[in-house]
């Protein structure tokens, strides 16, 4: 119980402290995943085809995807920015992975893969300061993946419906 009570209590800790309105930053977020996957598609059609026009619209979309994220990662501590667009990316390819698996009929992968994206969007926030990294678990490697208690604080803490 004492557990369950200091959890609580670090949920609420971080949200007094947080100055980022979740909501907006979730879905700043998703966004900035989806231009880092139009980043990969505009370069792999270049490579395709052969048109020179992917290369200046990945070059567009580069500068509209290093824009937003300037307004996530406020500070560049060590490789802070290189750090987070890259949990960024992993999280929206496991993301597309589990969302295949899930179509093909695999659900148990699709919910592992969920998880484990589900995780790297956890450490994308604590690397940005939203979520207390230090105070928490990381996930047990063994068996079937789960949430990490870094990934249960965020839960708690996300409210996408906020309006």
């Amino acid at each position: 119980m004492k557990d369950v009570e200091n959890f609580i209590m670090q949920v609420e800790e971080v949200k007094a402290r947080n100055k980022l309105d979740l909501s907006l930053g979730e879905d700043l977020s998703i966004g900035i995943m989806n231009l880092i996957s139009l980043e990969e598609h505009f370069l792999f059609s270049f490579v395709k085809t052969g048109r020179e026009g992917y290369l200046s619209m990945l070059e567009q979309t580069r500068e509209l995807r290093k824009r937003l994220l300037k307004k996530i990662v406020k500070e560049n501590k060590g490789e802070d920015w290189c750090i987070s667009k890259h949990l960024l990316a992993a999280t929206m390819r496991l993301t597309e992975v589990g969302t295949k698996y899930l179509h093909d009929g695999k659900k148990q992968e699709a919910e592992g893969m969920f998880v484990e994206a589900f995780n790297l969007y956890s450490m994308f926030w604590a690397v940005n300061g939203t979520v207390a990294a230090g105070k928490v678990n990381p996930a047990e490697a063994k068996g079937k993946p789960k949430l990490s208690m870094l990934s249960e604080i965020f839960k708690k803490m996300i409210d996408c419906c906020k309006e």
